[in-house]
């Protein structure tokens, strides 16, 4: 297992696109004193937190998630918090960005951006292997991909001056 140093590092150095070096930075804690070492991810750019989650808000806020047909999945399925809706309400923790970390990192950037884990296609997005041509194609097809997945990709489109 990798370390969370190690990890940010691949993020913020090896992966992250060439524009938004040194705007986006990525967050993840553990806190010792907290029962099984539970703590809080988030996603800054120009060190304001765009999005953020932690292990007590995921249980807090489960009643807040819609009545819908997966609600179920999502209180019954260890990571169930992330599509949109859960990214929303700061469903996610550092455990479930290090496991995105990992299913992006050891699949092709085509995976990523198909993936059904919100925080991985967010990852790829912001990948320097997206480039331009492919921003201006995914431009009409994320109408449905949701609120904080299109944020990304504006952030990313701004940044590439698209």
């Amino acid at each position: 297992m990798k370390t969370w140093t190690s990890i940010r590092h691949k993020l913020e150095n090896e992966y992250l696109a060439y524009s938004l070096r040194g705007h986006i930075r990525y967050f993840a804690a553990s806190y010792s004193k907290c029962p099984d070492h539970e703590g809080r991810a988030a996603i800054y750019l120009d060190g304001r937190e765009i999005i953020s989650g932690s292990y007590y808000e995921q249980w807090s806020n489960a009643g807040l998630l819609p009545k819908d047909e997966t609600l179920e999945k999502r209180l019954s399925v260890e990571f169930p918090f992330m599509d949109d809706t859960a990214i929303k309400y700061g469903m996610f923790d550092q455990r479930c960005l290090y496991n995105a970390f990992y299913e992006f990192d050891n699949q092709s950037i085509e995976k990523s951006l198909q993936s059904e884990n919100m925080l991985v296609r967010i990852f790829a997005v912001l990948d320097r292997r997206v480039g331009k041509r492919r921003l201006r194609a995914m431009k009409n097809t994320i109408s449905d991909d949701g609120d904080v997945f299109q944020m990304f990709y504006h952030i990313r489109a701004e940044a590439e001056k698209i």
